[in-house]
């Protein structure tokens, strides 16, 4: 798994790459830290790469919006497979979000 983080105009972004399976959410846990202090900011997570998420995978998401709702912010995903939707979907998750449709 890779995560790719920017700085964009009033928001951060991070670009996730490959599985987010339960061995990767650790090392994933760190480098999504900048997503967390700047939570006060819109978090757009770039899902587009993303190839599989695993329940530690959407425990990462959660942290990241429990996190921007407590700072004033917020979390919008963008360019999620369909794979991937019908997971978060199925778990509920969907509806936490703001999401963006794939281009």
């Amino acid at each position: 798994m890779e995560v790719k983080i920017f700085q964009e105009e009033g928001a951060m972004s991070a670009q996730l790459i490959g599985r987010l399976d339960t061995p990767a959410a650790m090392e994933v846990t760190r480098e999504v830290q900048p997503l967390i202090d700047n939570a006060d900011r819109t978090i757009i997570l770039d899902c587009s790469q993303m190839d599989y998420i695993s329940s530690s995978g959407l425990r990462i998401f959660l942290t990241i919006r429990k996190a921007a709702s407590a700072k004033g912010g917020k979390v919008v995903l963008r360019g999620m497979k369909e794979d991937i939707r019908k997971v978060f979907m199925m778990t509920g998750f969907l509806n936490l979000f703001e999401v963006e449709k794939a281009q």
